[in-house]
């Protein structure tokens, strides 16, 4: 015959099993928001501003920790390691929308003069395209017009900014027409494909999958 206090016994280990795997769950939780805030944080690329780099449904991975430890919401740097280089792919806060991230390459850095003539980038007067900058536009917009896409400046980047600009430069809406980035808007660099999705595939079904892309780092 089981007594009141064997009966209580048994019920212990249920209720622990159940405490130890809330707890499992909350630090699993907590430790994803952690490494989601100041390690590591998932993007999808959504436009093809960044061809042939990056295609329209790239998942990229955005390495946050690499720029500085910033509190969230106010995005204010409380530790710095560096700042962005030219040639890195950032992530940041849109300036015309702060509820959008934008992802560009950094091609200027603050003092930097940078300027376009008929297309051709410079920077500090030197010509400045890497092999990722495509031009799929052969049309040239005159320097007397309102726009800017292929002659702009020169203008000099400002303390703690830099200047972005898309790598499909016929088709990138960057620096050339809002602005410079403030480098507190930066969320990170980004440096890894983790997956890649066609939506526009008209093959087999295994083909909307992007095999040649997951994995591959960039630069």
């Amino acid at each position: 015959m089981k007594t009141k206090e064997s009966s209580e016994k048994n019920k212990k280990p249920g209720k622990s099993n159940l405490r130890e795997n809330i707890e499992a769950i909350v630090v699993a939780i907590i430790l994803a928001l952690f490494i989601r805030t100041f390690i590591v944080q998932a993007f999808k690329i959504p436009s093809g501003s960044m061809k042939e780099t990056l295609q329209i449904g790239d998942h990229i991975l955005v390495n946050k920790f690499i720029y500085g430890i910033k509190l969230p919401f106010s995005q204010k740097t409380v530790i710095s390691f560096k700042e962005p280089q030219r040639e890195d792919i950032v992530v940041f806060i849109f300036p015309e929308d702060p509820k959008k991230d934008f992802i560009k390459r950094v091609v200027g850095v603050a003092g930097d003069v940078i300027e376009i003539r008929d297309k051709q980038l410079y920077v500090n007067k030197k010509a400045f395209d890497g092999d990722y900058a495509v031009y799929k536009d052969s049309r040239i917009i005159p320097s007397m017009g309102m726009q800017p896409r292929d002659n702009f400046g020169p203008e000099t980047v400002p303390p703690h900014s830099i200047f972005v600009m898309g790598d499909n430069r016929d088709h990138s809406y960057d620096s050339r027409f809002w602005g410079f980035v403030d480098l507190q808007a930066v969320r990170g660099k980004a440096f890894m494909i983790y997956w890649s999705w066609n939506k526009d595939n008209s093959g087999p079904t295994l083909d909307y999958v992007r095999w040649g892309r997951l994995g591959q780092l960039l630069k």
